[in-house]
């Protein structure tokens, strides 16, 4: 196919966009269609500038992240100390639970290159909680599977040489 092929193809929108990627993040994969063409008109693209933060430690959570593209750095700071513990780079999806309740969050998420994300407020999700109850147990098993995986793959990674590591095991048992 040549380029004026291409351009007579009619371009994908951003909501059939959206729509997509929902149906590849594991937190929205298991969820009925309706509800999830809701989220994906709800959601939104925000650009981030080198630098800039996508949200800082101790303020109120309340919106998920999709990485689109760029690289985003979580921290830490303690007593004064601003620590980098890893990178999220396109894919990554970062969020998933300040949509299911309030609370501040524990790490800053920095821009380390130009960033773009697909987002989603709380308050857009909740409404959309609203109007299909029903997902409400099909996105609990969605948590739960990431809890039990996370905790699955810290003890492969970290158990055998942390004795610390292995002490705090047991996030799976809430």
């Amino acid at each position: 196919m040549n380029s004026s092929e291409e351009d007579r193809l009619p371009k994908t929108s951003e909501y059939a966009e959206n729509l997509a990627l929902l149906r590849e993040i594991s937190f929205f994969a298991g969820l009925p269609l309706e509800p999830l063409k809701v989220l994906a008109y709800l959601c939104e693209r925000e650009r981030f500038g080198v630098g800039e933060y996508l949200f800082r430690q101790n303020d109120p959570e309340g919106k998920a992240f999709h990485i689109l593209s760029g690289r985003a750095e979580l921290q830490r700071e303690d007593m004064g100390h601003v620590r980098a513990l890893s990178d999220y780079m396109q894919g990554a999806f970062i969020g998933g639970l300040s949509l299911l309740a309030d609370t501040n969050r524990l790490f800053s998420l920095r821009s380390v290159d130009e960033t773009v994300c697909l987002t989603l407020t709380r308050e857009r999700f909740t409404k959309t909680l609203g109007q299909f109850p029903d997902i409400v147990p099909k996105l609990l098993v969605a948590v739960v599977k990431s809890v039990s995986s996370w905790e699955s793959q810290f003890f492969l990674d970290h158990a055998e040489i942390c004795e610390l590591c292995r002490s705090r095991m047991g996030v799976s048992l809430i």
